[in-house]
């Protein structure tokens, strides 16, 4: 994954419970969000442009 010049600073959802390893962790972008897997953090992110981002969002808060 090339590297970026904004410091990512990942966070896991509010909804991860400490009995559950399954997670994922977010970064705020300038451009969107960073997305990875809480228990591979190393393997890499994917980016996700903030259009994308914002609707995903809004289907995720209607489920």
């Amino acid at each position: 994954m090339p590297e970026t010049s904004h410091p990512m600073k990942f966070r896991k959802s509010s909804y991860s419970g400490a009995t559950t390893q399954n997670c994922v962790e977010v970064a705020d972008l300038p451009t969107g969000a960073a997305v990875r897997d809480s228990q591979n953090p190393g393997l890499g992110h994917l980016k996700v442009p903030a259009a994308e981002w914002t609707a995903l969002l809004r289907v995720a808060a209607r489920a």
